[in-house]
């Protein structure tokens, strides 16, 4: 829109508000601790009020104005609260790096799964597929048991076994 197609009673009115937003600027300034977020304050103060639509009818535009803004604070309180924006700490990427895994730790991983390995391959086959369905796999008792053509009971006593077996071998029983 064209500046000169305002009627000057605009042009005043925005000129009223615009020598407003040094005072609303040091308001929210006093008022909240994250001073990034007093231009958003700001913006949000004059977006309710061009919402509101004309401006006429306010007799006390300062006064208004500033109620408007202490309203923009409550919301922003609340939902700062219903956020816990306070309990949120800042994520600081080196902190929270993983530490170098060194050789010696993947040595150590690998000789694991290796042991891990052998003593699967003890078990007997049946008790094995059972144990690796289960805790590999994820699977139920009931599921197995139906690939398998097997008794949920049958199931659960290869599981039995197969815990017992690996439980022994880890101790060096």
């Amino acid at each position: 829109m064209d500046p000169s197609a305002l009627n000057p009673d605009d042009h005043a009115r925005g000129a009223a508000l615009e020598a407003l937003r040094s005072p609303l600027t040091g308001y929210f300034r006093r008022r909240v601790r994250e001073q990034d977020d007093v231009p958003d304050l700001v913006q949000e103060v004059f977006a309710r009020l061009s919402m509101r639509g004309a401006t006429d009818d306010i007799d006390h535009l300062r006064g208004y104005l500033f109620q408007v803004a202490a309203s923009v604070l409550a919301d922003r309180q609340r939902r700062r609260t219903v956020r816990h924006a306070d309990a949120h700490v800042e994520f600081d990427p080196e902190s929270m790096a993983e530490p170098e895994i060194g050789s010696d730790r993947i040595l150590a991983g690998r000789e694991a799964l290796d042991a891990a390995r052998a003593a699967l391959e003890t078990l007997p086959e049946r008790t094995r597929t059972i144990f690796v369905l289960r805790r590999l796999e994820g699977m139920r008792y009931i599921d197995i048991g139906k690939r398998l053509g097997l008794s949920v009971s049958a199931v659960e006593k290869h599981m039995v076994r197969a815990v017992a077996h690996l439980a022994a071998l880890r101790d060096g029983r």
